[in-house]
């Protein structure tokens, strides 16, 4: 019987390679969004997409108001840090964390995992290429997979052992666009921008989007997604032809 796996796709290019890693390993996989009271929609929209282009067998989004707690540029009225070097973007921790989002993200995952009787999870945590996230680190990963086998009934009553699998914890941003295409992940769904244009375009001056147009520069790729403004020194990455 293949084994069933919960994987956290948030609709970035990181959580559509970590799925099809692992649908590429055997697993069933079972794709779990979090509306989480972000700033702009698109990325539900994308993780609806991935899911969908990479067989899953559900999709379930759920709703949890992370709004109401506020603190970060992601879900409150605090401006998205933009221009920043990958030096500077690699320095302490962004406005752009949000307040125990993982934490939240991966026990909703268990509960899901717990309910489809599944016993792995799998998250897109990166600790090389990212903005400096403590629950992006492999210390909270590690922590929060003992939670879940004593914090289950399932773990409780010896019908598992939950394990947290982050495959591209320590792949650079680069590495991860390879692997995702080697496995046939259509990058043109994916959507990682902070603060998209009102016509969905990325923005190319977040963090997040530097980092994404540093990897596919680093990978020798052409990121086929649209930019409404491309850096000077990513523009080989991004191509004339994406900025529309």
């Amino acid at each position: 019987m293949q084994a069933k796996a919960v994987v956290l796709v948030s609709g970035g290019l990181d959580s559509a390679t970590t799925l099809a890693v692992a649908r590429s390993q055997g697993y069933a996989a079972y794709a779990l969004t979090v509306d989480y009271g972000q700033r702009h929609r698109r990325e539900l929209e994308a993780a609806r997409r991935i899911a969908e282009s990479l067989d899953t067998v559900e999709h379930r989004i759920v709703r949890v108001d992370l709004r109401a707690l506020g603190g970060s540029a992601l879900t409150d009225e605090i401006a998205v840090p933009k221009d920043r070097t990958v030096d500077e973007i690699g320095q302490g921790i962004p406005i752009t964390y949000v307040p125990a989002r993982n934490t939240v993200f991966l026990a909703l995952a268990l509960g899901y995992a717990e309910v489809i009787g599944a016993f792995d999870l799998f998250i897109g945590c990166n600790a090389i290429d990212y903005s400096g996230y403590p629950d992006c680190r492999p210390e909270f990963l590690q922590q929060f997979e003992a939670l879940a086998n004593v914090a289950t009934r399932a773990g409780v009553e010896g019908r598992g052992v939950f394990r947290v699998h982050a495959p591209l914890l320590y792949m650079s941003k680069a590495q991860i666009i390879r692997e995702g295409k080697s496995l046939g992940v259509d990058f043109r769904l994916t959507h990682s921008c902070y603060d998209p244009t009102p016509d969905n375009l990325a923005c190319g001056r977040c963090d997040s989007c530097r980092l994404r147009l540093k990897g596919f520069l680093e990978a020798q790729e052409r990121d086929p997604i649209g930019y409404a403004y491309v850096p000077p020194e990513y523009a080989e990455a991004a191509g004339s032809c994406l900025v529309r």
